[in-house]
């Protein structure tokens, strides 16, 4: 309401506004964009859960590593093999406890070209379908 302050009867204008209704408006807006704020950035640090446990969290892929030297000796996962029929057997018994199994054939540069062939038929025997030839990469190439 205004008053009269005068003898022209004129009513005189509202100096101030009042702003405690924006300032409360103001810091509800800004506790809400707290909150959601961080819910956004770290959505499982700001919900705190317990998550289950397994025994099986993540599948892991098992690789049987063969390793051809230049002095003719074969290793099977770091461990020496005597022969061929080792070999396949080794390779067989991996491929039937893990049926994804996958085989790096680790090669020296001077192993003659029938010893990886050889290495890949008795591991095709087995019936390991996934093999793959570990190098190492150039250092000039782009």
């Amino acid at each position: 309401m205004a008053a009269n302050s005068g003898d022209n009867g004129s009513s005189s204008l509202i100096a101030g506004i009042n702003v405690t209704p924006l300032v409360d408006v103001a810091l509800v807006l800004l506790i809400i964009f707290m909150v959601t704020a961080r819910m956004v950035v770290a959505p499982n640090s700001a919900l705190k859960l317990t998550l289950p446990t397994a025994s099986t969290g993540e599948a892991v892929t098992p690789v049987f590593a063969v390793t051809l030297t230049r002095d003719g000796a074969t290793r099977v996962n770091g461990q020496p093999v005597l022969s061929d029929a080792a070999f396949l057997e080794r390779a067989r018994a991996e491929h039937q406890s893990h049926p994804d199994l996958r085989a790096v054939i680790q090669a020296d540069g001077e192993v003659h070209h029938a010893r990886v062939v050889k290495a890949m038929d008795l591991l095709s025997q087995a019936g390991v379908t996934q093999i793959a030839f570990a190098v190492q990469p150039d250092a000039a190439a782009p």
